[in-house]
């Protein structure tokens, strides 16, 4: 199912709307810009669903370096564990989470 509000929130972030549900019908557009007809957002939501999922990830990715990469990097720099072992723990966060390819 599209989801016209995931749409216009990523694409159409500076705009002023208001849907009373998740049908174009509802869609009130109040912004000056034209009001996209519902064939041009329906061809945005592959790529809205790719984008929300991507950066789903990079959120998990920046908690995951916060707190299990991050401090291997400090304490290679300090000489206490081996550039390696930080590295490996940055391909493990990434293959966990893992974006979808354009």
């Amino acid at each position: 199912m599209i989801d016209y509000i995931k749409i216009l929130n990523t694409n159409y972030p500076n705009t002023e709307w208001v849907m009373s549900g998740n049908d174009y019908s509802c869609l009130e557009w109040l912004d000056a810009s034209p009001k996209p007809t519902q064939e041009e957002l329906d061809a945005l939501w592959p790529a809205t669903q790719k984008a929300v999922f991507n950066k789903s990830q990079q959120d998990a990715r920046s908690n995951a370096y916060r707190n299990e990469s991050d401090a291997l990097f400090f304490k290679w720099q300090r000489g206490e564990t081996t550039e390696q072992e930080w590295k490996d723990a940055v391909a493990a966060i990434q293959a966990r989470y893992p974006y979808e390819d354009a």
